[in-house]
């Protein structure tokens, strides 16, 4: 642009866009961290279905040697595995409670720093749009100027034309 004022608020239009960068890369951050802490619930998650699926064995399995009559002696021996199979899942279940909840922290930190961008985007947008109107201002006064002069010129070029053309013809007189 060949305005001859430069914008004045330019510095705080800079500040803007600064912010918005960082909210941009804030947001990529913030959506790793997010996929970050889904990878770790899929693991897990895949670990309590282990210790689970091992569990419904061990009970299947209880369940095939009562019915068979085993000695109570091995029964009460897979009982008591069972208990600490079972305080394994719930350790297990715990573990996928809290990165659930790391998850759901991870989306709402992702849902804020979204919001964040789209505010900073309008922020930023809103001075783009006043910089257009204040150059089209400065375009209109500049240009409404030059008109002033130009008509200032035409006008005393008309008056010096005038006067020679008088003088022409005083002189022919």
């Amino acid at each position: 642009m060949d305005n001859p004022l430069n914008y004045p608020l330019e510095q705080l239009m800079l500040i803007k866009k600064n912010r918005f960068d960082q909210a941009l890369k804030t947001l990529e951050e913030k959506k790793k961290l997010l996929e970050k802490a889904y990878e770790k619930l899929y693991e897990a998650t895949v670990e309590r279905d282990k210790v689970l699926k091992h569990r419904i064995a061990k009970l299947e399995q209880l369940r095939e040697k009562t019915d068979a009559g085993t000695t109570s002696d091995k029964i009460q021996q897979m009982k008591t595995y069972l208990k600490t199979v079972d305080e394994k899942l719930a350790d297990r279940e715990k573990k996928v409670k809290e990165q659930q909840k790391q998850v759901d922290l991870s989306q709402k930190q992702v849902d804020l720093a979204t919001d964040e961008l789209f505010q900073r985007k309008k922020d930023l947008e809103k001075m783009e749009i006043h910089k257009g109107e204040w150059e089209k201002e400065v375009r209109y006064w500049v240009e409404q100027k030059e008109a002033v002069e130009h008509d200032e010129q035409g006008s005393a070029t008309h008056s010096l034309r005038k006067k020679e053309a008088q003088r022409e013809r005083k002189k022919k007189e």
